[in-house]
């Protein structure tokens, strides 16, 4: 069985550093930045790693090792903060010397706080592919930034970031929102160079830990009445509208169509209100509008061939929701239509 690699270092970019001289590669540096591509005799990808005022790094990594690779994260007197966002395949957190496992899945965030006995081993396996986003917070520098705002924040969340010399463990995971799926999409993507670039992802580190937090008391609340998209249920309830797509001729209930997606039905609806700005009922509408319009300029089916074939039982509804929107009855569309078809069949 292949050696393990153990890597040990105190802050995230000294881990980028480590990982270059282990795997005997160059490291890049502009600014605050570090990077490293990985060798192809270890596998591909890169690693990128920044820091900032107040005690605020980040780490970028994308990679796909061919031997299973763990590294120990921050075993210091100052126990940072660190809040990692999952973006491809699972991999494995502990706390070294605990037994117990964690094992973060795609489109999974995890807030961890390790101490000076139990310091952070991530572990990750070798082939699958490995993206992950970590902000690590040194709270005992950051307690300048937001020393102010503490005595107002919720209970638990003042209570990790006093814990400013990393004396509990902590561990918390979730799936993260979209907002802070939107904002890692933006640091990737980010083209600026020098200054320019260095302000902009700080900036969205910021943003990122303030959407994170919003997430970790609204995580707190009933399932039900969360208010907070999540990047996991994104996908559901993209899932759940191409079902809508592809069935129209059939799809009516909504309790149903939760349980085939794996939501709850409120939780359905309001996903639908926030991502495309109204009702599942109201989807749905739309969708056998759309279709029957199709159906209409493609085709010589009859308006009844018509209702039937979008789900809909009674001809006179389908014709007051069609005016409804487009402004005229499926009858007056069909005439308009007309000698457009008759131009084409000639030709």
């Amino acid at each position: 069985m292949a050696e393990k690699k153990e890597l040990k270092e105190l802050s995230l970019v000294d881990v980028v550093k480590d990982i270059a001289g282990r795997l005997k590669v160059d490291y890049e540096t502009e600014n605050n930045e570090i990077c490293i591509d990985i060798p192809k005799e270890s596998g591909t990808g890169t690693i990128m790693a920044m820091s900032f005022s107040h005690g605020v790094a980040l780490m970028d990594l994308d990679v796909r090792l061919k031997e299973e690779v763990r590294f120990e994260l921050n075993p210091s007197l100052v126990q940072p903060l660190e809040i990692i966002y999952n973006k491809e395949s699972s991999f494995v957190h502990r706390f070294n010397g605990k037994e117990d496992a964690h094992e973060i899945r795609h489109l999974e965030s995890a807030m961890i706080s390790s101490n000076g006995k139990h310091s952070n081993m991530v572990i990750l396996p070798a082939v699958e592919p490995i993206c992950f986003f970590n902000i690590e917070i040194n709270r005992k520098r950051f307690e300048e930034k937001i020393g102010d705002f503490l005595p107002d924040m919720d209970s638990d969340l003042e209570a990790l970031f006093r814990d400013v010399n990393g004396v509990n463990l902590f561990f918390y995971k979730a799936n993260y929102s979209l907002d802070i799926a939107k904002c890692i999409e933006e640091i990737k993507q980010c083209e600026l160079s020098g200054f320019p670039r260095s302000v902009f992802i700080e900036g969205k580190c910021y943003e990122i830990v303030a959407h994170h937090l919003r997430q970790y008391v609204d995580d707190s609340s009933d399932p039900d009445n969360r208010k907070i998209l999540r990047q996991a249920t994104v996908k559901k309830l993209e899932e759940a509208a191409e079902i809508i797509s592809s069935e129209l001729d059939q799809v009516d209930n909504i309790i149903a169509l939760a349980k085939r997606v794996g939501l709850n039905q409120n939780t359905l609806q309001n996903g639908f209100q926030h991502l495309y700005g109204m009702s599942v009922n109201n989807y749905i509408r739309n969708e056998r509008m759309e279709m029957a319009k199709g159906l209409m300029e493609r085709t010589d089916l009859n308006i009844t061939e018509i209702t039937y074939k979008i789900g809909i039982n009674s001809r006179s509804y389908f014709s007051k929701l069609f005016k409804e929107r487009y402004a005229m009855t499926p009858t007056q569309y069909l005439k308009k239509l007309k000698p457009q078809k008759e131009r084409s069949k000639t030709t």
